[in-house]
């Protein structure tokens, strides 16, 4: 996809109503008060070299870098938010609340937005070594957003 396409998921996502159970297609899974969605997924690692995973690691960072000088214009500098610290509560068994409960498990780092009374943020993340990189975004009600910053 390109950053146009991107722009265009973005926006769609937005104006996207929120189910009121949690569901799940192929690239989006939604919940009350969210949206998370897959804009690009590479191929699994399970048999790749290092340098391979490093260069998909690159290409989807230079995306997400374009993705989010892209936003910036809309929207001013995003803030980055850090979801190290839900992800520890989730590894400890402590509850943690939708979306983050999902969000934390795909990416350390979040660039987000406040817009129109709801939070937008994008990032790049790979589950685990063999997983594939995902460049994500997610949409939330500004409550949830709250809870990021």
């Amino acid at each position: 996809m390109t950053i146009d396409e991107h722009l265009t998921a973005i926006d769609r996502l937005r104006l996207r109503d929120f189910p009121a159970e949690a569901v799940r297609s192929a690239m989006v899974e939604s919940g009350p008060g969210f949206h998370i969605a897959d804009l690009r997924v590479s191929q699994d690692f399970w048999d790749a070299d290092l340098t391979e995973v490093a260069e998909a690691l690159d290409e989807f960072e230079a995306e997400l870098t374009a993705l989010v000088q892209a936003l910036s214009l809309r929207w001013g500098e995003p803030e980055m938010i850090d979801l190290a610290a839900h992800l520890e509560r989730s590894a400890m068994g402590i509850p943690v609340r939708p979306p983050l409960d999902a969000l934390c498990g795909y990416v350390p780092l979040v660039y987000g937005w406040r817009v129109a009374g709801r939070w937008v943020g994008v990032g790049v993340g790979q589950g685990d070594r063999e997983l594939p990189f995902q460049l994500l975004v997610a949409v939330g009600e500004e409550d949830v957003g709250d809870r990021l910053w």
